[in-house]
C-alpha cells in the first residue's frame, strides 16, 4: 500500500512486535506497550509531526500513540478498527474470559472465526484462506498475548484522553448503526467499499487514496 502514497510523503511502515518480519522476546503485549514501540521509532527518526494509521489491532495502537504523543500526532486513522461492538466498549470479566477461552483452547479455530467475521458474502474463499494462513502463522505466545491485550484494552478510557481527531474507515457491510450511535460523536466513521476487513491488502491503491484524502487539522 505504501507504494501508492505520494512520493513527497515521508512514510514509516512499522511492523509491531511479532507482526510481519518483527521479532521480540518481550513479555508485555498491551496496546500501550505496542504504542511505546511506535513512539520510540518516531523519536529515533526525529519525527515532530505525523499522522498515525493502523489496521485492525493496529488501529487501537494508533489511538494509544496519539494519546502518548499529543504534540507529535496530529491525526489518527484506523483502518477497519475501533467500531466492532463485540470488542468495544470494554467487556466485563466473564465476557472477557469467555472470549479469550476460544483462542486459548483452539487458536487456529479462533483466528478462522475472526477471518469469517471480517469477510463479506462475496469474499473469495482463496482470499479468506490467504488471510487465515498469514494470521495463524504468528509465533506463540505472541499471537495469543496480542489478542489478550486487545480484548483487555479499554477503548472508551483511551478515547477520553486522546485529543486528536480520529478517522475510521469501516467496511460498509460490517459497520453497524449501534457503533455509529455510540461512537459517531468521537470519531468520524467513513464507510468504504474496498473489500473485506483486510481491504488494505485487497485494495492497496484505494486504501492509499483514502489515507491521502484525510484532512489533518486538529480538533
Amino acid at each position: 500500500m505504501t507504494d501508492y502514497l505520494p512520493e513527497h510523503y515521508r512514510v514509516l511502515a512499522i511492523d509491531l512486535a511479532e507482526h510481519g518480519d518483527s521479532r521480540s522476546t518481550r513479555e508485555v503485549w498491551t496496546m500501550e506497550e505496542f504504542a511505546r514501540d511506535v513512539a520510540a521509532v518516531l523519536e529515533a527518526e526525529s519525527v515532530n509531526s505525523s499522522v498515525v494509521a493502523g489496521h485492525s489491532l493496529g488501529g487501537a495502537v494508533a489511538v494509544e500513540v496519539g494519546r502518548l504523543l499529543p504534540a507529535t500526532v496530529s491525526h489518527v486513522i484506523a483502518l477497519d478498527a475501533l467500531y466492532y461492538m463485540t470488542l468495544f466498549p470494554a467487556m466485563d470479566e466473564q465476557q472477557t474470559e469467555t472470549t479469550l477461552q476460544i483462542f486459548r483452547e483452539d487458536f487456529a479455530g479462533g483466528v478462522r472465526g475472526l477471518v469469517e467475521a471480517g469477510s463479506l458474502a462475496e469474499t473469495d474463499a482463496a482470499i479468506k484462506a490467504s488471510h487465515f494462513e498469514k494470521m495463524v502463522a504468528v509465533r506463540q505466545p505472541a499471537g495469543l498475548r496480542s489478542i489478550e491485550g486487545l480484548v483487555h484494552w479499554d477503548m472508551d478510557e483511551a478515547l477520553r484522553s486522546t485529543g486528536q481527531p480520529i478517522t475510521v474507515f469501516a467496511v460498509r457491510d460490517l459497520v453497524t448503526q449501534e457503533a455509529i450511535d455510540r461512537y459517531g460523536d468521537r470519531f468520524n466513521i467513513v464507510p468504504v467499499d474496498l473489500g473485506s476487513h483486510h481491504f488494505p491488502v485487497e485494495a492497496p491503491e484505494g486504501t492509499a487514496k483514502l489515507l491521502t484524502g484525510v484532512r489533518t487539522t486538529r480538533r
